[in-house]
Parts: C-alpha cells; sequence; structure tokens
C-alpha cells in the first residue's frame, strides 16, 4: 500500500484517515496472515507530530508492518512518532527477511524536495544487505519514487532520478525478483533493469491519466475512487504474481 496522505486537519475532515481505516480493517479482517505489509511512502500529509501520531495508531496490525518515507514525510518526525525511535535526519532504510524473500525497504526522499533519489549511505546499505542475503532467495527492493517515466507528466517530473546507480548494483543480484514502488497514485507495472516494477496504487486518492477526461487542466486527481492496495505473491520457486485490489468503506 501506499500514499496515506494522513491529514489531521479540520478541512481534511478525516478523510484520509477514514480511507486509511477502511484498508487496514480490510487487511486485518484477512483469513489468513500476511508475510509483511509494505507501506511505501507518504505516509503524512505535511510531517506534523499529530499526523505520524494518527499513522502510528491507524497502522497498528497483527501483520508485521514496514513503512519508508515519500516526499511528503520528514525523516525527524518519521523516526521519532512513527516508528517511535530517536529523532535523525539519516535516510530511513529497513530490511526484513523471511525463508521465502530478503525484503529492503529504501528511503528515496530527498528532504525538502519531491523527486527521489537514492544517495550514497542508501545505496551502500542496499549494497550489504543484497551481499548479506543468501543469493538463492528471491529479493525485493521497495522505495517511494519509481526510478522510470510513467507516462503521467505530473509524476514523471518528480520520478526518482540517477537510476543509473540502482541497475549497475542490482545488476551483481540476479536473485532480485521485483521492484516495488509508490508515489504515482495509480495501480502500475513496468520494468526496470530487467525486472518487474510494480506501482502501488494510492490510498488517499488515485491519480487522472492524462488521455482521461478531466474538468479543468489542473484536475489531475479522483477522490471519489475506492482506496487500493497490491498483493504480492511468491510461489515456492520464486515466482512473482501482483493483484491490484480496490478496499470497499462502509
Amino acid at each position: 500500500m501506499s500514499d496515506l496522505h494522513i491529514d489531521t486537519r479540520e478541512e481534511d475532515d478525516g478523510r484520509s484517515i477514514a480511507r486509511t481505516r477502511a484498508v487496514m480493517d480490510y487487511l486485518n479482517a484477512l483469513p489468513y496472515d500476511l508475510d509483511a505489509v509494505i507501506v511505501t511512502g507518504d505516509i503524512a500529509d505535511h510531517g506534523t507530530l499529530a499526523e505520524y501520531e494518527a499513522a502510528r495508531k491507524l497502522l497498528t496490525t497483527r501483520h508485521p508492518l514496514l513503512a519508508c518515507p515519500g516526499n511528503h514525510d520528514d525523516r525527524a518526525a518519521f523516526r521519532e512518532h512513527l516508528l517511535t525511535e530517536a529523532p535523525s535526519t539519516a535516510p530511513i532504510n529497513q530490511a526484513y527477511a523471511t525463508d521465502a524473500f530478503t525484503l529492503a525497504l529504501c528511503d528515496t526522499s530527498v528532504p525538502g524536495k519531491d523527486h527521489g533519489r537514492l544517495d550514497d549511505e542508501t545505496l551502500n546499505w542496499l549494497a550489504a544487505t543484497l551481499a548479506e542475503a543468501p543469493s538463492e532467495v528471491p529479493a525485493l527492493i521497495a522505495f517511494h519514487h519509481p526510478p522510470v517515466a510513467l507516462h503521467t507528466p505530473y509524476v514523471d517530473e518528480i520520478r526518482q532520478f540517477d537510476e543509473h546507480r540502482l541497475t549497475d548494483l542490482t545488476a551483481r543480484h540476479p536473485n532480485v525478483t521485483a521492484f516495488l514502488t509508490g508515489h504515482a497514485h495509480t495501480p502500475a507495472a513496468t520494468t526496470f533493469a530487467n525486472r518487474p516494477l510494480l506501482v502501488a496504487p494510492g490510498v488517499v486518492s488515485t491519480l487522472r491519466l492524462p488521455w482521461e477526461p478531466r474538468t479543468s487542466p489542473t484536475h489531475h486527481v479522483h477522490r471519489d475512487l475506492p482506496p487500493s492496495l497490491a498483493f504480492h505473491v511468491l510461489n515456492e520457486t520464486g515466482r512473482l504474481t501482483t493483484h491490484y485490489r480496490p478496499v470497499p468503506q462502509s
């Protein structure tokens, strides 16, 4: 799941919280335990303490949950009020491993900017994480900003840049199975570095595609479509299947 954009201001009227709660209620009502829930950024809309405190309560679940920042997040507040760690502006990177897969959740946020980039610290961390992981176990790399253009101008202008650095790194690790990302507010599938790149839909809203009708040139967001998420399923041979699922709201 991605792009919750939790907003505690009065003008949001609880909308972002209600949509996130619908998704979490759906996940918590599943009859089976998930291996992990991945939230690929933009947890908060303005990076405030109140937004992260609300997000921490909303994201409570029996499933293991990992989250990385997006361009709307604030690293220090994210770390302190969502992860309950000491505040720091360093990149927030997390690794999670099971017998079936290794997950590397990378911070592509650039403080004060909307575009994304993997800085040297994160690239070095990712290189070490992949080197230490069993080479026979599939590895998934997740982050907020897609490293390719998705043919949506509003998003493509603020995608992840310097992507050749990630291409070069993953070329040394054939067990990297797919890249999981958010930021685009639309379910999408493409390729990057000869692997699938799977974009999670937005929880708070859905982006209108350039060829879809809009009431004005700047009206590029659907607010009435349901929140959605993606299920990623790895079989015993490491083959990945993805299902996109809208979540009904009560």
